[in-house]
C-alpha cells in the first residue's frame, strides 16, 4: 500500500489544507521540494533494486540547444538559439522496474496522483501509452552531467534515490523566456551560459520528492563528482490520454523502440 511507502504523516497527502499549501509554494516558486515524502524503508528498497543496474542502463553522450531542437541553419553556429550543450546520463525504462516495486505501487496509486493534480491545478493525470516512458530511472556516474536546457511538458516529478559523493547539484533560473508567446529570452539565456546571471540551487536528498515547473525556467544538473552513482526516479505523466513517444523518440532516449 502506498501508505508503506510514503511519510503521510509529514506530507497528509489527502488533506485539502496541505495539498493548498503545496500549490501555493509550487506557483510562488516554480519548484516544491517535499523532504523525506519517501520513507527510508522505501528509498532503501528501491536503491537495493536499482543501484546495482547501471550495466543494464541505455547511455547517451549528446549536445543540444537549450531548446531541445534542431539547429536553425539561418542563424548563426554562435547564436544562442545555436549553441551546444552536452549532456550525458544512463537510464532504465519502465518496463524494467520490477512490478513490486514501490516507484510502481506510488506511481499508480490514485491517492497520489489525485495529490499531483491538486499540486499542478489540473484535473487528471495519465500514464504514457507506451511501454518505457511512464516510471524511469536515471544514473549519473562521475562525470556525467544533464545540461542547461527548457523543459517541453509544463512540470516535472522527480525523486532522488542516491545522492553522489559530490557534484549532481539540480541548478536553475526561473523566467528565462515564456513559451507560450514564442518569448525565446535569447540575452538572459546567453547571460546563464556565460555565467553572468545569478542561479539558484535546491538542496535535494534521498527520499525527497520534487516538482518543477522547467517549461520556462532554465535548468540543469552539474557534473557528478566521486565514485557514487547519482541515481534519480523520474514519474512522467501527462494531463491528456493515450500520449506516447515517437519511435524516434523513444530510439534516442531508451536505445529502443519497445
Amino acid at each position: 500500500m502506498i501508505v508503506d511507502h510514503l511519510d503521510t504523516t509529514q506530507h497528509p497527502i489527502g488533506d485539502p489544507a496541505y495539498v493548498e499549501r503545496c500549490r501555493c509554494r509550487l506557483d510562488r516558486d516554480g519548484a516544491l521540494v517535499l523532504t523525506g515524502f519517501f520513507t527510508n524503508e522505501a528509498v532503501r528498497h528501491v536503491v537495493a533494486e536499482t543501484a546495482h543496474r547501471c550495466d543494464e542502463a541505455f547511455y547517451a553522450n549528446s549536445t543540444h540547444n537549450v531548446y531541445l531542437t534542431p539547429p536553425d541553419a539561418s542563424l548563426a553556429d554562435d547564436h544562442t538559439f545555436n549553441r551546444q550543450i552536452r549532456s550525458s546520463k544512463g537510464l532504465i525504462a519502465d518496463d524494467q522496474i520490477p512490478a513490486d516495486s514501490p516507484l510502481r505501487e506510488v506511481y499508480d496509486s490514485d491517492d497520489f496522483r489525485t495529490f499531483l493534480c491538486g499540486v499542478l491545478g489540473i484535473d487528471e493525470l495519465f500514464p504514457y501509452a507506451d511501454r518505457l516512458s511512464s516510471v524511469n530511472v536515471h544514473f549519473a556516474s562521475e562525470g556525467h552531467e544533464l545540461g542547461w536546457h527548457f523543459d517541453n511538458s509544463s512540470f516535472a516529478v522527480t525523486m532522488l534515490v542516491q545522492a553522489p559523493d559530490a557534484g549532481g547539484a539540480f541548478e536553475y533560473v526561473r523566467d528565462v523566456r515564456v513559451a507560450d508567446r514564442g518569448e525565446m529570452g535569447y540575452d538572459r539565456v546567453a547571460g546563464v551560459l556565460d555565467g553572468r546571471e545569478a542561479v539558484e540551487r535546491l538542496g535535494i536528498e534521498p527520499g525527497d520528492l520534487v516538482l518543477f515547473r522547467g517549461r520556462d525556467a532554465l535548468h540543469r544538473v552539474t557534473p557528478t563528482e566521486g565514485a557514487t552513482t547519482r541515481v534519480l526516479v523520474v514519474f512522467a505523466f501527462n494531463s491528456e490520454p493515450d500520449v506516447a513517444l515517437s519511435d524516434s523518440a523513444l530510439a534516442t532516449f531508451y536505445g529502443r523502440t519497445s
